[in-house]
């Protein structure tokens, strides 16, 4: 089971988030892996919309595996009036899994 940390907004600072979320906005969303998506929202026909809550799920305890089992029902559901979809990353996650990693790779290299 995946646990999302609950305190990642209070170890980066505001600046140091808003400079991830200019790195990712240039990432294929799709290829991103799940635990680091907030939510998907699609887009439907009639200007409804239904958003899948990826966040609110591993809260709830939910395995990656049953999650995107979850996920592609849905998807495969709704797609006859699905339009388009936006995927919402969770930039704090992302930031605290590779701020570390980029932390540990500039000091060898100073």
């Amino acid at each position: 089971m995946y646990r999302q940390k609950e305190n990642t907004q209070e170890k980066m600072s505001p600046e140091l988030l808003n400079s991830w979320e200019e790195i990712i906005a240039e990432v294929d969303k799709r290829k991103v892996p799940l635990h680091f998506i907030k939510k998907i929202i699609l887009k439907l026909e009639r200007k409804k919309q239904h958003t899948i809550n990826i966040a609110r799920m591993i809260k709830q305890g939910l395995s990656l595996e049953e999650i995107q089992e979850t996920v592609n029902l849905k998807i495969v559901e709704l797609d006859p009036v699905t339009t388009d979809m936006e995927i919402v990353l969770d930039i704090s996650a992302i930031a605290e899994t590779v701020q570390p990693e980029t932390d540990k790779l500039l000091e060898k290299l100073l």
